[in-house]
């Protein structure tokens, strides 16, 4: 599908990722692949030809203009820096109004000096998660195209975001939504039940209904809204500008995200990219990128088989030696940390590349470490889903090894709301030892170490104020 566009496309186009092809696209088209050689695209800017602020702080000139929309998002506010789309094009719901927050009880857990971790909350979102930055910039390229029909493979944050900007705008778009069998959270698979999403459901995971997905929107010609989809990154770059924002436009030691589809890491990535070659930072900082252990495709290879970004050529054998290893051994994602349960990345090129330009690493954790560092993160003040909660627990993993100091300055992202999988929270802290094994103990889950267990007390006026009274002589602690 594709339309006439007011916007110069000189200026803004799609190019693919294959330094061999470089084939160019227009921003008026919807293909999510090359259609020469398959590779990933990216959008590309013209940014000599482009209106650009001379510093990041002139950013804040548009605080005084929350009434507008388009500076009241947390995405739009920054278009200069993803300029695609005509402002008369641009979907919003009011996205991006997150924050970043020191959390010093967090810090000690993982190692850090008091002040120096930092959390950035995307739970915030409209949907509750950080698809939204996403979406937003997906949908108005929807829009630009005149689609209407959209679709999705997701663990469940990508069908909240989906059915939320469906239903919320007037724009006529209709949600189409892949899930694996058994393989989302209901806090999740609720939002797109709720706000009336077509939810398709087969037998398979997500890599499954991600292939799914992709026929049917070829075959059908449905918008796909998957982070294949290079608008969807153009809009999760905001998270880094809004990073930058919150420390007085001085990027931190350390950026930590979780690693599922990859689309985060590679749009950070993107972003600094981009802003140190405006001159609008002076250093960048490192990524570090966290597999949970059942899903753990980029820690394996890149930590154990080498994978690197070599200019755009990563050696395409050891990827495909390494899928067909899963194949061959029916090796299916599996960890509590659902959002990231992805054995097929399909941005590992642009990771790389992200890896390569942040001189990033990547890590493993285990579902003990993630529920764990969870628990943490709750008592100290910020709830968050399972897979958020794996940043943290690979910083304090590289605390550990001495990748990264306690005098570092560090941002973990917490990609999703507390109550996307409350399930797990509550067997964490439960004192029912059957639900914790139908929940946690499946998934290697073996102690929960920072429980906070309800207390049972007989329906007695007296009893209830002793117990009251022990808690309140109790160390303050969380």
């Amino acid at each position: 599908m594709s339309i006439a566009i007011e916007t110069a496309t000189d200026l803004a186009y799609q190019q693919c990722l294959n330094p061999a092809c470089r084939n160019t696209l227009g921003v008026d088209q919807a293909v999510f692949a090359c259609p020469r050689c398959g590779d990933l695209l990216d959008v590309v800017y013209d940014w000599d030809r482009l209106p650009v602020p001379d510093r990041l702080s002139d950013f804040e000139a548009k605080w005084s203009r929350r009434l507008d929309p388009l500076c009241f998002s947390g995405v739009w506010r920054f278009r200069e820096l993803l300029p695609f789309a005509p402002p008369d094009q641009i979907v919003t719901i009011g996205e991006g109004q997150t924050l970043l927050q020191p959390a010093d009880k967090v810090a000690q857990y993982v190692g850090m000096n008091p002040g120096n971790l930092l959390l950035q909350y995307e739970g915030m979102n409209p949907s509750g998660s950080f698809k939204d930055n996403g979406m937003t910039a997906a949908f108005t390229h929807a829009r630009m195209v005149n689609a209407r029909r959209v679709a999705c493979a997701s663990t469940g944050n990508t069908s909240a975001a989906l059915a939320v900007f469906c239903s919320a705008t007037s724009f006529g778009f209709k949600a189409i939504i892949f899930v694996g069998s058994g393989k989302i959270a209901y806090g999740k698979l609720s939002q797109a039940l709720d706000h009336g999403a077509l939810t398709i459901q087969i037998a398979g995971d997500f890599d499954d209904a991600m292939e799914r997905v992709k026929q049917v929107a070829d075959r059908l010609g449905i918008y796909l809204m998957n982070s294949v989809n290079p608008f969807r990154l153009e809009g999760q770059k905001a998270i880094m500008f809004r990073v930058l924002e919150a420390l007085n436009w001085e990027p931190p030691d350390w950026i930590v995200v979780p690693g599922g589809n990859l689309g985060n890491s590679s749009a950070f990535g993107k972003a600094f990219i981009e802003l140190k070659h405006l001159g609008l930072i002076d250093r960048v900082p490192r990524l570090a990128v966290i597999n949970a252990f059942g899903a753990r495709t980029l820690s394996e290879l890149v930590g154990t088989h080498g994978l690197s970004w070599l200019d755009g050529t990563p050696d395409e054998n050891v990827t495909n030696a390494y899928y067909h290893l899963l194949d061959a051994s029916k090796a299916k994602a599996s960890t509590i940390a659902s959002a990231i349960e992805i054995n097929r990345p399909v941005n590992l090129k642009k990771c790389l590349r992200a890896l390569d330009f942040c001189d990033g690493v990547v890590r493993q954790v285990s579902d003990q470490e993630i529920m764990d560092a969870k628990a943490r993160v709750g008592a100290g003040g910020l709830g968050c889903e399972p897979a958020s909660a794996a940043s943290v627990a690979g910083a304090r993993k590289l605390r550990e090894e001495g990748v990264i100091a306690p005098s570092d300055r560090v941002v973990c992202i917490l990609t999703g709301h507390q109550l996307k999988d409350p399930t797990a929270t509550v067997a964490y802290h439960s004192a029912d030892q059957d639900q914790f094994e139908k929940v946690l103990g499946s998934r290697g889950v073996k102690r929960a170490g920072f429980a906070n267990r309800p207390v049972v007390v007989a329906n007695d006026l007296d009893d209830i104020i002793r117990m009251i009274a022990l808690y309140a002589d109790a160390p303050a602690g969380g």
